[in-house]
This record gives C-alpha cells, structure tokens and sequence, in this order.
C-alpha cells in the first residue's frame, strides 16, 4: 500500500498561559467558563447563553454580581416552559456554577450563594435523542469509505473508533499516534478519566491501514487529508461530524452522527449480553444511569420482554 505524503503544519493559535484575561479577573462567568474543559466550556458557555437571553443582555457585560435567588427562580420557571428538562437542568447547572464563582470573588454574599444554589432542579425525563445505526447501514458507510480513496481510508479509521470504540467525536479528535497499541485505545475522556479501550479486530485492522498511509510519525493520530497529502495536525470534533455527514450521503445512509454510533457500539454491546458495569467502564460513563440512557435496543425487545408475562384472562361467556 503506498505512503501518503506527510507535511507538518503549525497549530495557528498558540499556546497561552492566561487562561482568563486580566479585563476578565473579576468576572465569574469567564471565570467559571475557564475552569472547564473545552467541550464543557461550549456546552456551559450556550447555557449561559440562554440565561442572559432570559434575563436581558450579554454574557460578558452581565452584571452577575446582581445575580439573586428570584432572578434564579425566574429562569428556572421559563426553562420549564420552554426546555426538557435535561437541558433546563444544564443551565441551571450553569447558573449555579457562576454564582459559586461570584461568591469565591467577593461578588456576592455566602447567604445570596446558598439561595441560588438551593433552587431546585427540573424533574422529568423525555424519550432520549439519537438512534441506532443498524448493521447493513455501517456496511454501507465502511463501503463508501472502501471507494472515496485516501480519505475514505481515514474516514474508515475514524467509524472503526466510533463504533468500534464507542468514543466520543472529541475523543476521537484528541488521540495520538501512541494511543493506539494494535489491539487497544487508550482514551482520556470526561473528567480527565484515562481508560483503556480494547477494540474489534475489524476496527483495529482499519486503524491499521490508515496508519500504514499516514505513516509512522509523532502526533495526531486523525489528520486531514488533501488529495494523497496527509497534514499532521489534528482533525476537529466538527470535520469528523462532516466527514460522517458526508459518507453517510455517499452511501444512502440516513442521517446519523458520530455519537449515533456510540450509542450504537453500547446498544450493540449490550444486545450481544455485555453485562451493564462493564459497558459503562468501557463507555467512560460515571454512571450506569448515564448508560442506560444510551441503550436502542427499541420496541421489539420491549414486546418480546412483555411476552413472557402471564395475563390469566379469561374470555366471557356473553362475548363468546
């Protein structure tokens, strides 16, 4: 198999170790927003988003030093209104966090902290998002690989840590060429949680051949890739959400994202009998609620499961 040609290339934004600007020191928003991780930093920094939406005016310029308990209780009420409840808990969550903030600065007061974070959460559930990807639609997607050439054989290695893994597009994104030993993926996801993934032999074969064209150098394991040309830098979270897009329109596949294939790799673990602590230990969920929450296994199990109730029914004779 011939080698792709390789160039190095820059990362365009460098390195800073001010992670919040003095102009920002006394703001707990940008505080609070600094001391997640970047995928928690996006999500949070909607959430917040929504709340200033709510209340009037712009996260930064907000004045959340004025921040109090009926403030909090209002948007609490419309999130109800308007929101799942899984999402009105994030920006509540958010909230929270930015008036711990302004109490560890000196904004606020302990007494006016303790009201906000005693606003209770939003109780409820709705039917979970997403789907699964069934078997003849991932052979679908791994053949429009097969055909698209050098990319398609880097889209190829991507699905196989999708589905094959279970990852996390951003930790998909985030691997080196040395987290993968032929056999396993090691993976630091949520929480800064290392954890070691074994992976199908399938899957390790197409790792496999897209490292035999991107050849054997340090750094980014998933790169771009311009015609027979690899950069060695890292793909983002969204051009491997693109990538997918693209393959799944190559193939006639319905739409389907990068984390319907990790729920795809849990619901298919636990269809074959995996039991439900190992598959959230290889998921890098904290928690097996979180878990089942990912599980597709849909109406037929569910009517097959209700099968094996006895109903003692008994016809009556005027209907008979």
């Amino acid at each position: 198999m011939d080698t792709l040609e390789t160039t190095s290339v820059a990362s365009s934004s460098s390195a800073s170790l001010t992670i919040v600007s003095p102009t920002d020191a006394q703001n707990p928003a940008a505080v609070y927003l600094a001391a997640l991780a970047p995928t928690g930093r996006r999500t949070m920094g909607h959430a917040l988003e929504v709340v200033v939406e709510l209340l009037g005016g712009d996260v930064r310029t907000f004045p959340w030093a004025s921040l109090r308990y009926e403030h909090a209780q209002a948007v609490r009420r419309v999130l109800i209104e308007r929101y799942a409840p899984a999402t009105a808990n994030k920006v509540l969550s958010a909230l929270r966090g930015v008036a711990r903030e302004a109490w560890r600065l000196g904004l606020i007061d302990a007494e006016t902290h303790a009201r906000i974070r005693d606003v209770p959460g939003v109780r409820g559930s709705r039917l979970p998002a997403g789907r699964e990807v069934p078997l003849k639609e991932l052979a679908k997607l791994f053949r429009a690989c097969a055909e698209a050439g050098p990319s398609g054989v880097r889209d190829a290695a991507t699905m196989a840590l999708l589905y094959g893994a279970g990852l996390r597009r951003s930790e998909a994104a985030a691997l080196d060429v040395e987290a993968f030993d032929g056999s396993n993926v090691r993976v630091l996801g949520k929480g800064n949680k290392e954890r070691s993934v074994p992976i199908p032999a399938a899957a390790a074969a197409a790792l496999s051949a897209w490292l035999e064209l991107r050849g054997p150098a340090p750094g980014p394991l998933l790169c771009p890739v311009r015609g027979r040309s690899v950069a060695l830098r890292r793909m983002s979270s969204q051009a491997i959400m693109t990538a997918l897009v693209r393959r799944a329109a190559d193939g006639g596949v319905p739409h389907c994202s990068p984390h319907d294939l990790r729920r795809s790799y849990i619901t298919g673990l636990l269809r074959a009998g995996a039991d439900l602590s190992t598959v959230q230990r290889l998921a890098g969920h904290a928690s097996v609620t979180t878990t089942t929450r990912y599980d597709r296994r849909g109406d037929d199990e569910k009517a097959k499961a209700v099968q094996l109730l006895h109903v003692p029914y008994v016809k009556p004779e005027c209907a008979q």
